[in-house]
């Protein structure tokens, strides 16, 4: 079988995958070395507090030419930080992203990714053919709804990327908040495809501070990536409109049928106008922040500990 010439870096994120970062660890190395004469493995350790590193370390001892490290984090960083990371860190003219290592595929679904990158795509992705989640399919929803290109975006396992497109990120911002949403705005050729996936779905537990970075990173992900802010604070002060002119014809109309205590008309006036200038010149500060956001993002700084070279 004749290999694949070109180096292949697969970044891994593990935060607590002790039962299965093993099982997962030894079928990467063995495709790697099946199918490409260069290749690396980073595992991107995001803190765990269970024995994570100590199945890693016994895995990797098993590669024979793939290089396997382990990039440990000094705190829980989150998915999209601690991969940035490991991208950082990889040195391969394609990257393998692996959110997660539970298997749901057969590895072959790898080198399908891999080669529709080979036709001409930067960014190729491989999602499940099985429902997603409540949660995640009304994020998605949200996102596309409000998101300013036509690009549809769903659960994703793993992804490859060209280093181009790796170049062409890194030169549009100065740091990846939301990869997914990065990567659709990059204006790359970008593709998803479905795989079978196998057996029942497998629920990971995930620990309080896991699903608390979830929370605030699909936030964070619509107001950088979306117009849903501005739609809301629009919204808002529609209503605060509606609210305030009713106030002003109420008022007015008890001014001039009934006699109201001394300075209450004025003060009600005064509130109803108030609120209303308020609301629009937050409307206009939200929106200028999202302009500022979207061109520059702040740089999210990441602190690893170590670097570990296991074979």
């Amino acid at each position: 079988m004749n290999k694949e010439k070109n180096f292949m870096s697969a970044v891994v994120y593990v935060h607590d995958e002790e039962p299965y970062i093993a099982d997962f660890l030894e079928k990467m190395i063995c495709f790697l070395e099946e199918h490409f004469e260069h290749s690396e493995i980073i595992c991107v350790n995001d803190f765990s507090t269970d024995n994570s590193v100590g199945e890693i370390k016994k895995a990797g001892k098993k590669a024979k030419t793939t290089a396997v490290s382990v990039l440990n984090m000094s705190y829980f960083h989150g998915v999209e930080t601690a991969m940035n990371a490991g991208v950082d860190l990889s040195i391969g003219d394609f990257v393998l992203e692996v959110d997660r290592t539970v298997q749901d595929y057969a590895p072959e679904e790898i080198m399908n990714v891999y080669r529709k990158v080979l036709e001409g795509y930067d960014i190729v992705s491989a999602s499940p053919d099985r429902k997603q989640r409540f949660t995640s399919s009304l994020f998605y929803r949200v996102y596309e709804r409000f998101s300013d290109h036509n690009q549809k975006i769903c659960s994703e396992t793993f992804r490859v990327l060209s280093r181009r497109a790796l170049n062409r990120v890194g030169s549009m911002s100065r740091t990846v908040p939301y990869r997914k949403g990065i990567y659709a705005n990059c204006g790359l050729r970008t593709l998803n495809i479905r795989y079978h996936a196998a057996g029942a779905p497998v629920q990971v537990r995930e620990d309080k501070s896991l699903r608390k970075y979830r929370s605030s990173l699909a936030a964070d992900a619509l107001l950088l990536f979306t117009d849903a802010g501005y739609f809301c604070s629009k919204l808002m002060t529609g209503l605060m409109m509606f609210l305030s002119l009713f106030m002003i014809v109420y008022t007015v109309a008890v001014y001039a049928m009934a006699k109201p205590v001394a300075g209450w008309t004025t003060t009600i006036l005064f509130l109803a106008v108030a609120f209303l200038g308020l609301f629009i010149i937050l409307t206009i500060i939200i929106k200028y922040l999202q302009i500022l956001l979207k061109l520059s993002f702040q740089r999210t700084k990441y602190s690893f500990e170590s670097i570990e070279k296991l074979s």
